[in-house]
């Protein structure tokens, strides 16, 4: 008897892993370009969920900070937040603002109700692919 080969185990479910990465990024993008807003500022809106700094919301992103600078001139030009001084001066803090808080709100809405994980997945499974994937992407840390 042939030993198996963990190659042909393993390819299918890396693909379905891609695949449904793939079927959520599309689903938010999908529902953040129909409120008018790039992804990339949609994602730094989600993340502020509080004030933070800067460097905070880089490190939430997985980008460097000179790309949060930019995210946030945008942000502020468009009224969505205000960047203020920390305790530490040299730390800038971004602070959503009513109207950033509003559309936040909007955004987060839209995309859960556009998410393929909440229209294709009981809360059973939802709560299991959690786990695992929690176990998968700890097991790199």
């Amino acid at each position: 008897m042939a030993t198996p080969d963990p190659h042909n185990e393993v390819r299918p479910l890396a693909l379905l892993i891609i695949g449904a990465a793939e079927r959520v990024k599309g689903d938010f993008n999908d529902a953040v370009l129909a409120r008018g807003l790039p992804t990339p500022l949609a994602r730094a809106l989600l993340a502020l969920d509080a004030p933070v700094p800067m460097r905070t919301l880089a490190e939430h992103l997985a980008c460097d900070q000179s790309y949060v600078t930019g995210l946030t001139d945008d942000l502020e030009a468009r009224g969505l937040v205000t960047r203020e001084p920390g305790k530490d001066r040299r730390v800038k803090v971004l602070t959503l603002t009513r109207a950033g808080e509003k559309v936040r709100a909007e955004l987060a809405r839209a995309v859960t109700e556009n998410s393929s994980l909440l229209t294709r997945l009981s809360s059973g499974d939802r709560h299991t692919l959690t786990r695992l994937l929690t176990t998968l992407l700890d097991a790199r840390a």
